[in-house]
């Protein structure tokens, strides 16, 4: 299935240029071999509305599934998660719940993840680790329930 996807870095210091984003690169590549169309990114800081805003305008432009990396740990500035679950229709617990322990096979400190899947608007949204490999693992251990949540999600409602 072509799922047309978007992807978000959420990075104070990224997006002030201080040093490379290499989370969204990683997630393209991994996109990218799974078949999907990456179709538009953005950069964007640790702020709620900026979050908010890019979300909304990947949808707007097309895309069915969006990946965010960074911004889901502890951090004071780690905002991401309060930023999709103010905009988000449902969330979807169990996306986090296996990226977390699949992830605690690796690491003890993925118990401090806030990892989260939720539907905005018609799109899927699946918030990341910030570091590249992280963001890439907890990807693969939810990927086989990505084409049937998307399908369901744009499926044309029938009335009665």
């Amino acid at each position: 299935m072509q799922i047309q996807t978007g992807i978000i870095t959420i990075s104070d210091r990224a997006s002030k240029g201080l040093y490379d984003d290499l989370g969204g690169p990683a997630l393209k590549q991994v996109a990218d071999g799974y078949g999907w169309q990456v179709i538009a990114d953005a950069l964007v800081p640790d702020e709620k509305r900026e979050i908010q805003r890019a979300i909304r305008e990947l949808i707007a432009k097309g895309c069915e599934l969006i990946l965010t990396t960074g911004g889901t740990g502890v951090a004071l500035r780690d905002v991401t998660p309060e930023a999709v679950r103010e905009i988000a229709v449902r969330e979807l617990p169990g996306f986090g719940e296996v990226m977390r322990a699949e992830s605690m096979k690796i690491t003890k400190n993925a118990i401090l993840s806030r990892n989260l899947a939720a539907v905005v608007e018609r799109a899927l949204v699946i918030c990341l680790p910030g570091k590249p490999n992280g963001a890439v693992e907890c990807l693969s251990f939810v990927v086989g329930a990505i084409p049937h949540c998307v399908e369901v999600l744009q499926e044309v409602p029938t009335s009665c």
